[in-house]
């Protein structure tokens, strides 16, 4: 766990302008900056940015937040992924906060941060062999130069090798004071019983590292080069307690800002075919390293799209491979076209005969719909088979289940019906069997989703005090800290309080609470800051791990619109609303106690519509809404006052 101090550095050195400008093109707005949103496709900009209070604001996307949160979305980073970040922009180095863990956990969190480190040397050792040996050059470059790979490609992949001896690398992390274990653990060295002479793994082969989301690797592939040799062309590292093959995705950690960009995925197999690709020019792909597909690698591409692009070999394994994928990714709730190469071709052959031209055009006109796609393949298998074609109608029906969204079910119907030549009716008879033998969950989400469209109407009574509660929190976050005078009541003396610290005041005297419970959770937040001695405005909530808070925060302190400062210049001086804090304060607690009043009344009067309602009760009620208006009345001309 990152310490506080740490965090507190790291907020403190990092500029969120500085930061931002790596991503954005940032230019001069009055006191702040702008450019162009980096998370849709906008012409005028409307991505803003305050070096002042240190927090962005995306209006198109409704995305903001604080250096760190930027540096989530824009990298899709976890809150402590992000501060590493930082801390390696700005050299901070990161302390880390043991105190709550126990002796067996932070014995965990060390072994754990052993093999991260272990992998990073590996993959440093590795390149070294590649670029400054002898034997790495005409071996091991001489072979990706063969294979057309340029050289910045091959460093971008972080690509290696791995001598002839069969312990180097063995011997030479031995020296570096890594213990036997550690190497076991990660499976680049494998020793024998009892034995303290291990040797290398991955001895004489190319090296590709496998990075985690955020960059960090976590293991590697090997490709032998010499064919006589009767070993497995490609090798992996084994599982352990920082590689997941299944939880894994190879270009992953250099394709996702591509893949965001894109708004799809292009998923392959090998780890030349991504390369491969990535050189041509098509940038949004990753590849499931040889293993079949599964459900964490389909959850990772999730976080970037909802769109994912299969491309298989032509052979019969590769359209098998594919059926699996399209269901899988289906009940993801995701979009999913193929793409499949001749017989006998992979992506990376396919690119190494074709120009950039031509492949872009067998992109273009051969990515396929899973519908067109299974329809294809499956008419080819059954011929004039009507037992066989019956049979691939359900499962591609079976496939159409699969999806949530409805109004994409019902156009695969059409088009199925369209492609197989056979009714809709019959399709919609056969998907409302297949859906009937759904789970009782699927069939709830169903009825809810039904269900929650009509409600649309039922808060358009209270839109008026979300809006108010909006108002004071916007006063609280963004002025909190300022001192203003207050007075309720004419000829009163004013009393000097903070902005805070009167509305806190204000609503435990009636015991308010706002309507949303997320409000409330930042008005206890702010009520412990007063009890601890702090003042707890926007600036606190920009920081929080909570990307709610800070999201929320940063809207609030970051307008779209400001006073220009040209109004000066031409002698129009407009009021700003730090000038008349004490006035909007009261302005605002007064709106909003007399909404709850209302609120109050309106609650009472529905009571005494009761059936039978006892006639000393009604009296009591009665009484309760007399006081109430009576109150209403004296707050709303306390309202129309100008103190």
């Amino acid at each position: 766990m990152i310490s506080k101090e740490t965090i507190d550095k790291i907020f403190s050195t990092a500029r969120v302008e500085e930061v931002i400008s790596d991503f954005v093109t940032l230019k001069k707005s009055g006191s702040n900056y702008k450019g162009l949103s980096p998370f849709v496709d906008e012409k005028t900009p409307s991505f803003m940015v305050s070096p002042a209070k240190q927090i962005w604001k995306d209006f198109s996307s409704g995305k903001g937040g604080n250096v760190v949160t930027f540096i989530m979305e824009q990298e899709h980073y976890t809150y402590p992924e992000a501060l590493r970040y930082l801390a390696k922009k700005y050299n901070i180095e990161i302390d880390e906060d043991q105190v709550e863990l126990s002796e067996q956990q932070k014995e965990t969190y060390q072994n754990k941060e052993s093999l991260y480190q272990l992998s990073e040397v590996a993959g440093e050792y590795f390149q070294d062999q590649l670029w400054k040996t002898e034997e790495g050059k005409n071996i091991a470059l001489s072979y990706f130069q063969e294979r057309g790979l340029r050289e910045e490609v091959i460093q971008y992949f972080h690509l290696g090798y791995s001598p002839k001896n069969k312990n180097s690398f063995t011997q030479f992390v031995l020296s570096k004071g890594y213990k036997k274990e550690i190497l076991e653990q990660t499976g680049l060295s494998i020793f024998k019983e009892n034995s303290e002479q291990g040797i290398d793994r991955f001895r004489e082969r190319i090296i590709f590292p496998i990075h985690s989301f955020s960059g960090r690797i976590l293991g590697f592939g090997g490709r032998i080069l010499q064919n006589h040799v009767k070993t497995a062309k490609y090798l992996n590292s084994p599982e352990s307690e920082i590689y997941h093959k299944s939880k894994v995705l190879y270009g992953l950690f250099q394709a996702k800002s591509h893949i965001t960009k894109e708004d799809n995925c292009y998923l392959v197999e090998g780890y030349m075919d991504v390369i491969s690709l990535y050189q041509s020019g098509i940038k949004n792909v990753v590849a499931s390293s040889g293993t079949s597909l599964t459900n964490d690698q389909i959850r990772l591409i999730k976080r970037l799209t909802n769109n994912i692009t299969i491309l298989y070999d032509g052979d019969s394994a590769g359209i098998k491979a594919s059926f699996r994928g399209i269901d899988m990714i289906l009940e993801q709730d995701m979009n999913v076209r193929v793409l499949l190469f001749p017989n006998g071709e992979d992506p990376d052959s396919f690119v190494q005969k074709h120009s950039s031209d031509e492949i872009e055009n067998f992109f273009k006109y051969n990515i396929k719909d899973f519908i067109q796609f299974k329809t294809d393949v499956l008419l080819k298998e059954a011929q004039d088979d009507p037992i066989r074609k019956a049979s691939l109608i359900r499962d591609i029906v079976s496939s159409i289940a699969l999806i949530k969204n409805l109004i994409q079910k019902e156009i695969y119907v059409k088009e199925c019906a369209r492609l197989l030549d056979i009714s809709e009716q019959v399709l919609f008879s056969e998907l409302a069997q297949i859906t009937q033998n759904k789970l009782e969950s699927d069939r709830k989400e169903f009825k809810k989703e039904i269900k929650l469209q009509p409600v649309e109407n039922k808060n358009e009574k209270v839109d008026f005090t979300y809006k108010i509660e909006e108002d004071i929190l916007d006063l609280m976050l963004s002025y909190g800290d300022y001192e203003i005078k207050m007075n309720y009541i004419e000829g009163e003396e004013a009393y000097k309080t903070t902005v805070i610290e009167e509305i806190v005041h204000r609503f435990k005297e009636d015991d308010i609470q706002f309507s949303i419970d997320f409000y409330n959770k930042i008005l206890v937040e702010i009520e412990d800051g007063i009890d601890k001695g702090e003042l707890r405005t926007g600036e606190f909530f920009v920081k929080s791990e909570d990307e709610n808070y800070t999201r929320f925060a940063a809207q609030k302190m970051l307008k779209k619109y400001f006073i220009s400062e040209n109004w000066q210049v031409k002698e129009i001086f407009v009021p700003s609303l730090e000038q008349n804090l004490s006035k909007n304060t009261k302005d605002v607690i007064l709106k909003y106690k007399s909404v709850k009043i209302i609120q109050m009344i309106d609650k009472l009067a529905k009571d005494l519509e009761t059936p039978d309602i006892e006639e000393e009760k009604r009296n009591n009620i009665f009484q309760q809404i007399i006081k109430l208006k009576i109150l209403l009345k004296q707050i709303k001309d306390l309202e129309n006052k100008v103190i």
